[in-house]
């Protein structure tokens, strides 16, 4: 995987980014449900960025809405979360002792909750979103985490989610 260090975030933790190859690796998805092209100032275990280009060849704006497309809110909370476990992911990978030969991406867990989600700006087809995400408590085998959203200096949503820290079969 490769991982470019970025500026530092705090005296111990180091920033990295990531390409959509490294996500492909780090992650369970696949198009047309992998929604983030690149994660940037990634903290492991911590906070991070990422972009999803927003293209008109999105299957969803097939049929939302024909005539006027916008991204599907929905949609829009699966990159942050998407983020989120890029974020995660990265502390395992980054680890005194990793896991080994063990796929990352069977570490990702699952969203559990979504709150307090506001939406404040319509996403189009050519908007670039930048997400940004940021862990919390940890809650037993759960995580809080806050993320946003924003297309420009624009918000266009911001919200809490919680998410697993596991995956169950």
């Amino acid at each position: 995987m490769t991982v470019t260090p970025d500026a530092p975030a705090r005296a111990d933790k180091k920033k990295l980014s990531y390409s959509s190859d490294d996500i492909k690796r780090m992650l369970p998805h696949r198009w047309p449900m992998l929604m983030i092209d690149r994660a940037y100032d990634v903290v492991p275990g911590v906070s991070g960025r990422g972009v999803k280009s927003v293209s008109v060849n999105e299957p969803f704006f097939a049929g939302h809405y024909p005539d006027h497309s916008i991204m599907p809110g929905v949609m829009i909370v699966e990159a942050m979360a998407q983020l989120v476990a890029v974020v995660y992911v990265a502390e395992l990978l980054e680890a005194p002792e990793p896991a080994g030969d063990a796929d990352p991406s069977q570490s990702v867990g699952y969203l559990g909750s979504i709150s307090s989600m506001k939406f404040s700006r319509l996403v189009v087809p050519g908007d670039q979103l930048t997400l940004e995400a940021k862990l919390g408590q940890r809650l037993g085998g759960l995580r809080q985490v806050s993320v946003r959203a924003s297309v420009g200096n624009e918000l266009a949503a911001a919200g809490s989610l919680i998410v697993t820290t596991g995956r169950k079969a």
